[in-house]
């Protein structure tokens, strides 16, 4: 269970990185309603790495946790911020994702 907290709080983290590229882009009220949106995101992927921490090794834990939202921070830039893509660029996301797995196989 504490492997799917630290998941969800990965995908918090991406996306509290989205709202920060959608706070870039925009201004005024909307602005501020992506700040708050990231504030937001930025508490609930903590609190649930506090929680995955309590009992998974927190070596491995922040590994997958910081691995999950580069990852999805990248393809976020690739997908909806139209962001350059190149074969090296989508082989290192990979080798994160790669990497990833291997860090949650080998704590076990």
């Amino acid at each position: 269970m504490d492997w799917i907290i630290l998941f969800i709080a990965g995908l918090f983290e991406t996306g509290f990185a989205f709202c920060l590229g959608k706070a870039k882009v925009t201004n005024g009220t909307e602005m501020y309603l992506w700040y708050f949106a990231f504030l937001v995101s930025l508490t609930i992927s903590m609190l649930l790495l506090i929680k995955a921490t309590k009992t998974l090794p927190i070596g491995s834990a922040y590994a997958v946790w910081t691995g999950i939202g580069a990852v999805g921070t990248a393809l976020i830039g690739i997908f909806v911020f139209k962001e350059p893509t190149n074969f090296w660029r989508l082989f290192f996301i990979f080798t994160l994702i790669a990497s990833i797995i291997g860090l949650k196989i080998a704590s076990n």
